[in-house]
This record gives structure tokens, C-alpha cells and sequence, in this order.
């Protein structure tokens, strides 16, 4: 581990790459990550294609309310990678300049905690108000109680007018992953049965955390 967090300016968002094969089991790390470090309500936690390395794989992020949270998450997160990995790092980490674990995935981890930081890329998996999208609720509930800030429906005009009515009703199947564009979580919609909307991303396999939501 290099360097020292906190201080004026310092960066609020962590990157973990666990070398996570798919996004099944890097959903699960980052379940597995808010939970057991105890990470509050205001977490993001996204998933993020690392294709550098020996073999593509997936990185998460972890984006905290304020430097001084991302600090003291650091010190908590470097010592459950360390009894983790039991002396052998398979792991790695990254908040700003601090490095953990092999190179390779450190930098994954950089690269993950980089890209939530410009808000311009990273599927959502934990963020604020998810826990409250199940079953099927009117769009404006999604718009209006969680940290989704916009939708996109595929295959439908965009622009003023030509998004969906607020009460269209979204079938989210339990499974509701926004995408970071443009500095906001935009959820791309798709056209379901008996004039719903539902999640593009189909929850195929079935999500594996449903006992951390």
C-alpha cells in the first residue's frame, strides 16, 4: 500500500478488482462489499469491463459521500482483502494514488474507480433508493425515489416529448441496473407485455444477491 488518504481534494471513490468473470459475480462483490464494510445508504457501487490484464474481467467501484468516509473505508477495505487473500493477493484496490494488492489488478481497480469518478461510465448495482424497486411501480416512483435521474426507451424518440408518461407502469423483475452517462444514472428502458416498461438488462441468470437487497 502506498501513499495516505484523506486531505483537501481527495478522491471519494474506491476501485476493487477481485478478477470477478462475469457480471453475476462481480454483482455479488459488490453486495458483498457494502455489506460487510458497512458502507452507508449514499454508496453507488458499479461494475466496470476491465480488458486489460490476462484475461478480460470485470472491476467494481465504490463511490462514498465525502473523503474522510472514503478514507476510513480504505484502511476497513485493505484489511478484509488482506485476511482474505490469506498472504496469496488475488485482489487489488485503488483510491487515487493509494495502490493494494498485484499490480495488474490494482490497476483494474484504478481504471474502475476513474471511470465512476467522471460519471460517464459504470452499471449501477447498489445505489441510493434500489432496494425499493420491486415488482412493478409508476416510472415517476423510480424518477422520484432512487438515484436514477433519467430514462431512455429503446427504439423510442428521445428529446422533450418523447419519453414515456409518468405513470407509465415499470415492470423492474427485481433487477433495475442504471448506467452513468453524461454525469447522471440513466436507465434504459425497453417496451414489455401488456404496455409496460422493463429493465434492458434481462436479470438472466438469476440475480445471485437477492438475499443482500
Amino acid at each position: 500500500m502506498t501513499g495516505t488518504p484523506g486531505g483537501p481534494g481527495a478522491p471519494t471513490v474506491i476501485g476493487v478488482d477481485a478478477g470477478s468473470a462475469d457480471l453475476r459475480g462481480a454483482d455479488h462483490l459488490a453486495h458483498d462489499l457494502v455489506a460487510r464494510l458497512g458502507l452507508p445508504d449514499t454508496t453507488v457501487a458499479c461494475t466496470h469491463p476491465v480488458r486489460s490484464g490476462e484475461r478480460p474481467h470485470i472491476a467494481v467501484s465504490l463511490a462514498l459521500p465525502d473523503a474522510d468516509t472514503a478514507a476510513s473505508v480504505w484502511h476497513r477495505l485493505v484489511t478484509l482483502l488482506t485476511e482474505a487473500d490469506e498472504g496469496r493477493p488475488s485482489s487489488g484496490a485503488a483510491l487515487g494514488a493509494l495502490r493494494h494488492g498485484p499490480e495488474s489488478y490494482a490497476d483494474g481497480a484504478a481504471l474502475a474507480a476513474a471511470e465512476q469518478h467522471s460519471r460517464a461510465r459504470g452499471r449501477a448495482v447498489v445505489y441510493p433508493g434500489a432496494g425499493r424497486l420491486v415488482g412493478t411501480v409508476p416510472l415517476s416512483f423510480v424518477l422520484q425515489h432512487t438515484a436514477i435521474e433519467r430514462v431512455t426507451v429503446v427504439g423510442a424518440p428521445s428529446g422533450p416529448g418523447g419519453g414515456p408518461a409518468p405513470d407509465t407502469p415499470v415492470t423492474t423483475r427485481d433487477h433495475v441496473r442504471p448506467l452513468w452517462k453524461d454525469g447522471q444514472l440513466v436507465l434504459p428502458l425497453v417496451p414489455a407485455a401488456g404496455d409496460l416498461l422493463a429493465p434492458f438488462e434481462v436479470p438472466d441468470p438469476t440475480p445471485c444477491c437477492a438475499d443482500h437487497c
